[in-house]
């Protein structure tokens, strides 16, 4: 029989295991998997509307995403074991009202972006099945399917969800891999558009461009988000972050290209589902061709939504547990999941969808939703900068000599990459943003003045109070 002691530190390593589930290889694969969903398999679509110079603006962004993962990769060696990734840097470094505005973006983001991703898996669920022209609210009950399969699979476990995100990023990567290598050898040059296909200025055509671009890299912090998950979270969330993004990157630029290559830019920027035209371009004649890649797209898209799901969660519990969101969301069954986090973030994306089918169609929805995910997104992004800015400024740490210089060339790229994002987005959108942002300012009102009025935290002091007949 196992002694008392013995016994309680055996069940504190099995619970540490637990708790670390994600070692290197299923945390890149989560970042793989976050940033590889749906949105590449309708991203050459919308490029194809701004024109080949979509291309070139894929590659930019793709460079502001690499640096960004060594950011976030940096941030955690500093702050490991932290929930919720830039929330938690944005609230280490600024306080309470920071973290909780950046908490409220990201949270915002990531199931506004869970939609988004859906919007896109619904085209190539419709392209599997041959549905032509669906009722939206069919469109609605298909993508309640895909918001809903993921979260009960969360429900059942981290362990189960690490298992089944590796198969799903085998099965999206490797067609995926097959239309950036083999079919740049059915490329015909009379596909690529115009320069600038948008009918407006240049300015909004890398507008168009740079929105879908940065919403198909948004997952770069997928292991930051985890990061209390993940084993040796000072070295693997940055190894993690950066081989994710890399391998990602490279995809997305050489499947875009070819893509936009085989299929005619008229039909590309028009439809819905582009890798379906893009198979039977290389496959022609081959009634199997468009079907394979439209069910291989919709596994790739409930692998994505798996990994979004989590990050949804874990977002919402951590800043529940700093008393900075309602406590209901750190409610965990007995396998530690986040149960009420799951339910609630998926349920929103649920309403979300059906308010936007019953008043758009098409890319329409898709475009719509990844606007307000980039603008959202771009803000927690800049305060993560931010706050490596202000750490390497207070010289907290002594980093000196070309260390010092490659730090802060990351930290001030960084902050001038999400500035940008937001200024290409378009006034309208960013308004919109606002508008959600400020009504979350409103929720932070409200729960501040009752963690003081519990005594959670200190109330600020009046200066000159008034006197009880001043009062009256």
């Amino acid at each position: 029989m196992t002694s008392g002691p013995v016994h309680a530190a055996t069940r504190s390593s099995r619970e540490n295991a637990k708790a670390h589930a994600l070692g290197l290889t299923s945390a890149t694969s989560l970042v793989i998997s976050s940033i590889v969903g749906t949105g590449v398999f309708t991203m050459p679509a919308v490029i194809a509307g701004a024109g080949t110079m979509g291309i070139v603006v894929l590659a930019v962004i793709a460079i502001g995403a690499l640096l960004l993962a060594v950011l976030f990769g940096q941030l955690t060696r500093r702050i490991p074991n932290s929930d919720g990734g830039v929330y938690a840097y944005a609230r280490h470094e600024f306080g309470d009202f920071a973290g909780y505005l950046v908490g409220w973006c990201y949270w915002i983001q990531s199931w506004a972006g869970n939609a988004a991703i859906v919007a896109s898996w619904v085209f190539y669920v419709d392209a599997l099945f041959n549905f032509s022209h669906p009722a939206g609210l069919t469109n609605w009950a298909i993508a309640l399917v895909g918001l809903w399969v993921p979260a009960v699979i969360n429900l059942v476990g981290i362990r189960q969800m690490a298992w089944f995100q590796n198969v799903t990023v085998v099965l999206k990567f490797v067609p995926l891999a097959f239309v950036g290598v083999i079919g740049w050898f059915f490329v015909k040059t009379d596909n690529f558009g115009p320069w600038n296909a948008s009918g407006g200025s240049l300015y909004s055509a890398i507008g168009i461009a740079a929105g879908v671009a940065l919403f198909s890299f948004i997952g770069v912090e997928a292991a930051a988000i985890t990061a209390r998950r993940v084993r040796d979270p000072r070295r693997n969330v940055l190894r993690a972050s950066v081989m994710g993004t890399g391998i990602s990157a490279l995809l997305y630029v050489l499947v875009t290209a070819a893509v936009m290559g085989l299929v005619n830019h008229r039909t590309l920027a028009a439809t819905g589902s582009p890798f379906v035209n893009a198979f039977e371009a290389i496959f022609p004649h081959q009634a199997w061709a468009g079907r394979f890649i439209a069910g291989l797209a919709v596994i790739s898209g409930i692998g994505a939504l798996l990994s979004w799901t989590l990050i949804v969660t874990e977002t919402s519990r951590a800043i529940a547990s700093d008393g900075l969101f309602p406590q209901a969301f750190t409610w965990s069954d007995r396998n530690g999941t986040a149960w009420f986090g799951i339910v609630v973030g998926t349920a929103l994306p649920s309403l979300l969808m059906l308010w936007r089918y019953t008043s758009s169609s098409g890319l329409t929805i898709f475009t719509y939703l990844v606007d307000l995910t980039v603008v959202t997104v771009a803000i927690p992004y800049f305060f993560s900068a931010i706050a490596q800015l202000t750490f390497l400024v207070s010289r907290r740490r002594a980093v000196d000599g070309w260390q010092l210089a490659r730090d802060l060339s990351i930290a001030v790229t960084s902050v001038l990459f999400s500035l940008w994002v937001t200024f290409a987005s378009g006034y309208q959108v960013v308004y919109q943003a606002l508008l959600v942002i400020l009504i979350g300012l409103v929720g932070y009102a409200v729960l501040n003045g009752l963690r003081q009025r519990r005594g959670a935290i200190a109330s600020p002091i009046d200066l000159n109070p008034p006197t009880s007949e001043t009062a009256s």
